[in-house]
């Protein structure tokens, strides 16, 4: 019954997320705004974690599962892909180190916050 409750818990999130992206037209993707939402609700204890664990770690473990769409439409694109491909590279690098960058700078915050 836990397991339920997080995917319908999980689901929810993903539905106002894609939602709220229709209504901005989709400008942010709703996954990604409902994921925030998600994040907002856990951080903000509106939910608790315990309701999702489980099935966040279920999500984790076959991470792999979920890029395997990606991975064949990559194949799919070859032809662009081999023309732009030193931009792809370097813009894949920098936004790699953005990301790495704002994470850590946001966990510090929120470690210092937890003290």
């Amino acid at each position: 019954m836990k397991m339920v409750k997080g995917i319908f818990i999980v689901l929810l999130f993903y539905f106002v997320g894609q939602c709220l992206s229709y209504l901005i037209s989709g400008f942010v993707p709703g996954s990604i705004i409902g994921m925030i939402l998600l994040f907002l609700s856990l951080y903000f204890k509106a939910i608790s974690p315990d309701s999702v664990r489980d099935i966040a770690n279920a999500f984790t473990r076959n991470m792999a599962i979920f890029f395997i769409p990606a991975g064949a439409g990559l194949l799919g694109s070859y032809g662009i892909i081999s023309q732009f491909w030193m931009s792809i590279l370097i813009v894949c690098s920098i936004s790699t180190i953005l990301v790495i960058a704002v994470v850590g700078i946001v966990q510090q915050k929120m470690e210092k916050q937890k003290k």
